[in-house]
């Protein structure tokens, strides 16, 4: 508010150092955890970084398997062990906290399957067919991972602009125009104690 608008008293300027105490213990904390929130960014970063490799990898190598096992089996008994799978992947998410954010957490049940439980037979198809499977199962629990990882790459970095904006607002704006308000009210305060001095001189 602007100064004019201050009624200088002593519980007025009492108040005033009461708000810059708490704006500048409010900013040290916001500081830190802008800190910690940049510090905790870089790590999942550089988690992001080999998970999008993994990725790569991962996904180069389902693919070549694939293209493998069509051309050995052919596409049709490669779709017919596709079509016999009995189970799916079950995702759960939660969440977990990163100084004091909910960032997602994500667990997959059932990625990993056993042969017995695919739904074809072992005799009945080959070694490239279980491989091929074996390799999207790696894929899919990596894309899972990465999700995860990706996510909370996402929101650690919202988090932190929004805590350099609190930060910047509280050491740019806040606290000098508290500073500010203290100022022109102990300013006032003396002048008004040097007018009430004079007058009682003139008084005696």
């Amino acid at each position: 508010m602007p100064n004019q608008d201050i009624t200088p008293t002593r519980s007025v300027l009492l108040e005033l150092k009461k708000r810059i105490k708490l704006s500048k213990s409010g900013y040290k904390i916001m500081k830190m955890k802008r800190d910690g929130l940049i510090i905790e960014f870089f790590e999942v970063m550089e988690k992001a970084r080999a998970m999008r490799s993994s990725v790569t990898s991962d996904y180069e190598s389902a693919m070549m398997k694939i293209a493998i096992a069509r051309a050995v089996e052919g596409e049709i008994a490669v779709k017919s062990a596709a079509y016999a799978l009995k189970t799916e992947p079950h995702v759960t998410v939660g969440s977990k906290s990163i100084m004091g954010m909910m960032v997602p957490k994500v667990d997959a049940e059932m990625i990993h399957i056993g042969i017995e439980k695919k739904g074809y037979g072992v005799i009945s198809t080959s070694a490239y067919i279980e491989e091929a499977s074996q390799a999207f199962e790696k894929l899919l629990a990596t894309l899972i991972r990465a999700a995860e990882i990706e996510t909370t790459m996402k929101k650690l970095l919202d988090e932190i602009e929004k805590t350099k904006r609190r930060v910047n607002a509280l050491e740019f704006k806040v606290i000098p125009g508290l500073e500010d308000a203290e100022g022109f009210v102990e300013f006032r305060l003396d002048e008004m104690e040097r007018e009430s001095t004079i007058r009682l001189k003139h008084l005696k």
